[in-house]
């Protein structure tokens, strides 16, 4: 099945090109189905590459979803045309009142900030409250789960020694977590941050569970609320050439800039980087989607508490 997204969405476009069912409003309006509605609040710069990014993903799977767009109003976007947000995106105050199958809340790159010193925490902070009783499972990425793990539990995020840039092998530690079901034993997802959470600290939470890590990035999965929150600490969504934009961009400002660990062939970044962690991405999200969300959440959306 399709996701459903806006008609003139430039992701429209690009996901057609690769075969990837979507499905515009005026033909969904047809079909006597429930949608899975799913809000992804955008946090990044670049707008309209990370919509399409997890619009591939939401929309890769068997379900019909229906995704809409919000962006904070506390922050203005110096990278996204105006025009763009006026057309597709939604503020909070717009949606606060409509209840949601799931969220996504995205990485956003102001992790080396207090999160009290960001401009929009007040409202990223009202809007995860919300979430507790007007959706049903949220998805924390990469800085937004530090976000949510500090709002929620008061967990700290910690600075590193040096940027973590790089492809990772992960393992699955709770072998019978429906999020990793179909999962190889060794599977590979992207990170790219400066701050990181430490295991200790989630293990004093005895609502919380790790899931899943790697040995080098450190805690990957962690769940809360019996599925109604999950943080992952990668970008399972990124395009092949994202962590490429991003070296080429830090390097040029900084020419010690390490190479992405386990990206380029041989560390040489002249050359293509190989896509290892696609696969695991789709299926996370897949098992997201069925298990967390279609499976649990109520026909009636508005009984959602």
């Amino acid at each position: 099945m399709p996701i459903k997204i806006p008609n003139e969405l430039p992701a429209v476009k690009i996901l057609e090109e690769e075969n990837i069912f979507v499905m515009k409003e005026t033909r969904a309006a047809a079909q006597d189905i429930r949608p899975l509605k799913i809000l992804l609040l955008n946090l990044m710069p670049t707008k309209v590459e990370t919509e399409t990014q997890f619009s591939r993903l939401l929309g890769n799977t068997p379900l019909q979803v229906e995704m809409e767009l919000l962006h904070t109003k506390t922050h203005i976007s110096k990278n996204t045309p105006e025009s763009h947000l006026d057309a597709f995106y939604r503020t909070f105050d717009e949606v606060k009142h409509n209840n949601y199958d799931g969220l996504v809340i995205t990485g956003a790159p102001v992790e080396r900030m207090a999160f009290e010193e960001v401009e929009y925490w007040g409202e990223l902070a009202e809007i995860m409250e919300w979430s507790k009783t007007h959706v049903y499972s949220t998805l924390h990425i990469c800085w937004g789960a530090q976000a949510g793990l500090y709002y929620h539990y008061g967990i700290p995020k910690k600075m590193l020694d040096a940027k973590l840039s790089g492809i990772f092998p992960h393992e699955v530690e709770y072998k019978r977590s429906m999020l990793f079901r179909g999962f190889d034993d060794i599977f590979y997802a992207p990170h790219s941050r400066y701050t990181g959470i430490d295991r200790a600290d989630i293990e004093r939470v005895p609502d919380l569970k790790i899931l899943a890590s790697s040995r080098e990035a450190g805690v990957y999965a962690v769940t809360a609320r019996h599925g109604r929150q999950i943080f992952l600490t990668g970008h399972g969504e990124y395009d092949p050439d994202t962590l490429k934009k991003e070296y080429l961009r830090d390097s040029a400002l900084d020419p010690s800039t390490p190479v992405p660990r386990n990206y380029f062939p041989a560390d040489d970044p002249t050359k293509e980087p190989i896509v290892t962690w696609r696969s695991a991405a789709n299926l996370l999200f897949s098992n997201w989607l069925n298990y967390f969300v279609y499976q649990s959440t109520p026909y009636d959306i508005s009984s959602i508490s």
